[in-house]
C-alpha cells in the first residue's frame, strides 16, 4: 500500500507583513517562486483543486517591460478551454496561423482540434489575464518579495525571503525563470549548450522609415515591424558574441548599421533586451520538496514560440498531481511522474529549436540549400501536419504503455450527448478532476470508491475519432481522462486494468 507523505502543520493563510513590520511566518501547502505565466497557471490549477497555494513575486505589479512571448499555440488554447477561460484570451488576441518551423509557416487549419490556429497575444496581456483569474480564485500574491533560501525536512520546507520573512510550506515550486535561484540553491545541474549567436530585441522610435519585414544575411536573421502603439519592433542578430549583459541603444544602433547601413534614427527605446540560443535543461525537475517548472527547468531560443507554451503545459501537468499529494489523496511518489512526463517534452523542444537555429543562423550556400529542402518537405501535406502538430503541442504523448493510440495523448474536445443534452467534452474538465467517459451501454463500470476524485459520465458520440499526426483511430468504449486532459486508460465494459490505473493516478482508497 502506498504511504502518504506527512504534511506540515496548517494555519489559516494570512497576508505577509510589510518590510517595516516584524517578520512572521505564514503557512501554505505550496509556495510558488515567481508570478510569470507558469507560476500563475500553476497557482490557478492548485486553487481550482482546493489546494492552499501562494505566489512570491519580486515585481510590485504584474506590469511587464518588453514584448517577450508573442502568443499561444493550439494546445495551450485547448488547456485554457479545458478550464473554461480560453475566451478571455481569444477576446484580446488575434487568431492567426502561428505555428512555424525555421520561418516556414505551418498551416494547421485542417488538424482535428476545435482550435486549429494560434493566438497572437503579447506576454504582458497573457500575464494580466492569468493574474485576474488567479485573483478571482483567491490566491495570495506576496509582491515585492523574493525567495532567498530554503531548508527542507521530513515534514515540510521553510522558505526564507530576502526580507527575512519565513514561509512554512509542504512544497516549493521554482517558476523564477532561466536564472532561477531556486534551481541553483537546490543544486540541480542545468545541462546544455553554450550560445552560438546573440540577438537584440527592442521597441523604439525611428526618425526615418525603416526597411519593414524580415531579412536574412551572412550575420543572421533580422526583422522590423510596427507595434500596436506605433513604435518599431526590432529583432537583430548581432555580428559578434563579444557583447553581453544589459543591452544599450548603442548596441542596437551598431547592429542596425551592420545590416542596413543605417540605424534609421532609432531613439527613445521603451526597452531593449539581449538573448542567445543557449539551450539548457534541468537534469531533474525535482529534488525532495522542491520542483521546477517553466524557464527554471528549460531555456532555449525563442524561434518557434514554444517557451511560454511549454511552461503553461508544465503547470497543468504538475498542478493536479501536487494538489492530490498535499490534499492527502495520493502518495508523494506521484510527483515523480512530473519529471518523467515533462522532461522528455522539453528535451524535444530544445532539439527542434537547435535544428531551427542551425538552418537560420547564417545565410550561406549550405544553409540555403538545407532551407530549400526543408521548405519543399514542409509544403507536403503529411510533413506539414506532423510538424504542425509538434510545434503547436497537439501531438504530445506521455508514455503510459502500449495499447490504444489515445493512451497518453490529449483527449479531443468531442461534441457529446449526455442525458439528452449536447455538451462539449471540455466543459466536463473545468474542474481538475478525473473523468471516466463511458460510451458503451451494456455495463456501467463501478468507480464509486474514487467518487470524490473522479466523475463518471455516460456519453453518446457517434462521430469519428481522429488525432493530430495520427489520423483516424478505433472508437473506444470507455476512456479515463486525467485532470490535465490526457488519457490514462482506454478499455471496455470489463474494465481490465481500470482499478490499478485509478490507484496510480488518483490514489488509494
Amino acid at each position: 500500500m502506498p504511504v502518504l507523505l506527512p504534511t506540515s502543520r496548517r494555519r489559516t493563510a494570512r497576508a505577509l507583513p510589510t518590510r517595516n513590520e516584524k517578520a512572521a511566518p505564514a503557512d501554505h501547502a505550496v509556495v510558488i517562486a515567481g508570478g510569470g505565466p507558469t507560476g500563475l497557471m500553476l497557482a490557478a490549477e492548485l486553487a481550482l483543486a482546493k489546494a492552499d497555494v501562494a505566489i512570491v513575486e519580486r515585481r510590485a505589479s504584474q506590469d511587464l517591460t518588453g514584448t517577450r512571448s508573442g502568443g499561444l499555440h493550439a494546445r495551450s488554447i485547448e488547456i485554457l478551454d479545458q478550464r473554461g477561460v480560453a475566451d478571455r484570451f481569444l477576446r484580446e488576441g488575434t487568431i492567426i496561423q502561428l505555428a512555424g518551423f525555421a520561418w516556414e509557416r505551418l498551416d494547421i487549419g485542417d488538424l482535428p482540434t476545435r482550435h486549429p490556429y494560434g493566438l497572437a497575444l503579447r506576454q504582458g496581456h497573457i500575464e494580466r489575464i492569468l493574474a485576474d483569474w488567479v485573483a478571482e480564485l483567491g490566491v495570495p500574491v506576496y509582491r515585492n518579495r523574493e525567495v532567498a533560501g530554503f531548508t527542507q525536512d521530513d515534514t515540510g520546507i521553510d522558505v526564507r525571503l530576502a526580507s527575512g520573512e519565513i514561509l512554512r510550506a509542504d512544497y516549493l515550486i521554482g517558476c523564477d525563470g532561466g536564472r532561477s535561484l531556486v534551481r541553483k540553491l537546490t543544486g540541480i545541474d542545468f545541462a546544455g549548450s553554450e550560445p552560438t549567436l546573440s540577438n537584440l530585441m527592442a521597441e523604439v522610435e525611428m526618425r526615418e522609415t525603416p526597411a519593414w519585414g524580415l531579412r536574412h544575411d551572412a550575420i543572421g536573421f533580422h526583422g522590423l515591424s510596427r507595434t500596436e502603439n506605433g513604435r518599431v519592433l526590432v529583432v537583430m542578430t548581432e555580428a559578434t558574441l563579444a557583447r553581453s549583459g544589459e543591452a544599450s541603444l548603442r548596441d542596437l544602433s551598431d547592429a542596425l548599421v551592420a545590416v542596413y547601413g543605417t540605424d534609421f534614427g532609432a531613439h527613445s527605446p521603451a526597452w531593449i533586451s539581449r538573448f542567445t540560443d543557449a539551450a539548457r535543461q534541468a537534469v531533474s525537475y525535482r529534488r525532495g520538496r522542491v520542483l521546477l517548472a517553466g524557464d527554471a527547468a528549460h531555456i532555449h531560443h525563442s524561434v518557434g514560440g514554444q517557451g511560454l507554451n511549454t511552461g503553461l503545459q508544465d503547470a497543468v501537468n504538475l498542478g493536479w498531481k501536487l494538489a492530490q499529494v498535499v490534499n492527502g489523496k495520493s502518495p508523494d511518489s506521484l510527483l515523480d511522474t512530473y519529471h518523467v512526463e515533462r522532461h522528455g517534452v522539453a528535451a524535444r523542444v530544445l532539439r527542434n529549436t537547435r535544428a531551427q537555429i542551425a538552418l537560420l543562423r547564417r545565410n550561406d550556400e549550405g544553409r540555403n540549400a538545407a532551407r530549400e529542402i526543408v521548405s519543399e518537405l514542409l509544403a507536403m501535406d503529411e510533413p506539414r501536419k506532423r510538424f504542425g502538430a509538434m510545434m503547436s503541442g497537439l501531438d504530445i504523448r506521455y508514455d503510459l504503455g502500449g495499447g490504444h493510440p489515445l493512451l497518453g495523448r490529449r483527449m479531443p474536445d468531442l461534441p457529446l450527448h449526455i442525458e439528452g443534452r449536447a455538451l462539449r467534452l471540455f466543459t466536463l474538465l473545468h474542474d481538475p478532476r478525473g473523468v471516466l467517459f463511458h460510451f458503451a451501454h451494456s455495463h456501467r463500470l463501478d468507480i464509486s470508491p474514487w467518487a470524490d476524485r473522479v466523475t463518471r459520465v455516460d456519453a453518446v458520440y457517434d462521430g469519428t475519432w481522429e488525432l493530430p499526426a495520427i489520423g483516424l483511430v478505433a472508437a473506444p468504449k470507455a476512456v479515463l481522462v486525467r485532470p490535465d486532459g490526457h488519457v490514462a486508460w482506454v478499455g471496455d465494459e470489463i474494465g481490465d486494468g481500470l482499478l490499478e490505473t485509478l490507484t496510480t493516478w488518483f490514489g488509494p482508497v
